[in-house]
């Protein structure tokens, strides 16, 4: 997997009240190793930047909303964010799964194979025949 598809950036949207909030969650996620963040380019926005390996946006939304976080949430938003959490959970589990080995050692198959099979260099002929002059 190419190392850039694990790096995300993402816009976590906040609910107006609790006054105060983006802040709070701003001051919060600074202190998190291998994260990023900045206040977002609309209100009540924060630009939030991760590697898979590390983070993924349902666990640190889960973990924000048992803070006491207000995250804003619609129909097509909540929708959009299933499919983030999906897309993403597959991703990591994926960095677990080993390359499949085919075009790289084909060569090797092949010789393998070939080695299980009589060819050329067998003669039925029994050695004393052969020998004899």
């Amino acid at each position: 997997m190419n190392p850039f598809e694990l790096q995300k950036e993402r816009l976590l949207f906040f609910c107006e009240e609790p006054a105060n909030q983006l802040f709070s969650v701003y001051l919060l996620l600074v202190g998190l190793d291998n994260f990023h963040v900045e206040m977002g380019p609309y209100p009540n926005s924060l630009l939030i930047r991760y590697s898979l390996q590390h983070y993924s946006l349902e666990a640190l939304e889960k973990a924000l909303i048992r803070e006491g976080f207000r995250l804003q949430s619609s129909l097509l938003g909540n929708i959009k964010k299933q499919m983030i959490y999906y897309c993403e959970d597959v991703q990591y589990h994926n960095l677990k799964t080993p390359e499949p080995r085919t075009k790289n050692n084909s060569q090797e198959i092949f010789v393998k194979a070939y080695e299980l099979h009589p060819h050329g260099n067998h003669d039925d002929t029994p050695k004393e025949l052969r020998e004899f002059k």
